[in-house]
């Protein structure tokens, strides 16, 4: 076994791991973290169905960001559309055998990797262009968009510049599964990508990207505007007023 196959298998294991801890450490985190207002954005809805319903346009529809900006709608639509495609295109390297609308999706996961890196072209000159937007930008909202425009790029080009030995990679792949290692193929291309996933793995726990998650624990889109009908209390107060301190 190569020393680059077993600095990959290793590399590719401890983003993993990483990634996994740190997402659910995060996600315990925002359960953990109390909300005691309720500070629902207006119009909200008044039972717990509505809103789900909101959350299904937030998330699916992403409608907050229509009715702020129709373009940099425009823009995260192809990159999210355009990433879920790739991950769903992506699976061929991990099942055997393939499940039938696996193969059917892998025309459009072709489609999808260059929406991804369109939209995420137009969103970084978003933030080079527009002059309020610049003026709130951090340095590290330029370095992940400049990571996954690397992920798309290095791709695509995997894809149309330099094919590598496909059939070699899901090896390669379905070995880390199954903790069988086998050869990766030596494509500088491949290895860049690889290098670069493993890095967004990383640090995806500790970035803004975490609104991927984030969102769902939001105190102004998940509450029911009904602070008229109902005392809201926090669990923390509530189990302190029932204790009999102060709330």
């Amino acid at each position: 076994m190569s020393i680059m196959t077993v600095s990959y298998a290793l590399l590719l294991y401890a983003a993993t791991v990483i990634f996994a801890l740190g997402l659910c450490y995060r996600v315990f985190t925002y359960a953990r973290t109390p909300a005691p207002l309720k500070i629902p954005t207006m119009p909200a809805p008044v039972t717990r169905a509505g809103v789900v319903f909101r959350m299904v346009r937030e998330v699916g529809l992403f409608e907050s960001l229509f009715k702020s900006s129709k373009w940099t709608w425009i823009f995260a639509v192809m990159f999210h559309l355009g990433l879920l495609l790739e991950v769903l295109r992506h699976l061929r390297y991990f099942i055997q055998p393939l499940w039938f609308w696996v193969v059917l999706v892998q025309p459009f996961g072709v489609y999808g990797g260059m929406a991804m890196v369109a939209g995420l072209a137009g969103l970084f000159a978003r933030r080079l262009l527009v002059a309020r937007v610049r003026y709130v930008s951090q340095p590290s909202d330029y370095l992940m968009l400049i990571l996954l425009l690397g992920i798309g790029g290095s791709g695509l080009a995997v894809k149309f510049l330099d094919h590598t030995d496909i059939v070699s990679f899901k090896a390669f792949v379905l070995g880390l599964l199954y903790f069988d290692w086998q050869p990766l193929p030596a494509n500088p291309l491949l290895l860049t990508h690889l290098a670069l996933v493993s890095l967004l793995l990383i640090v995806f726990p500790f970035s803004k990207l975490l609104h991927a998650p984030a969102v769902f624990f939001s105190p102004t889109r998940n509450q029911v505007d009904d602070a008229r009908e109902r005392r809201h209390l926090a669990p923390w107060a509530a189990r302190l007023e029932r204790a009999g301190g102060e709330v």
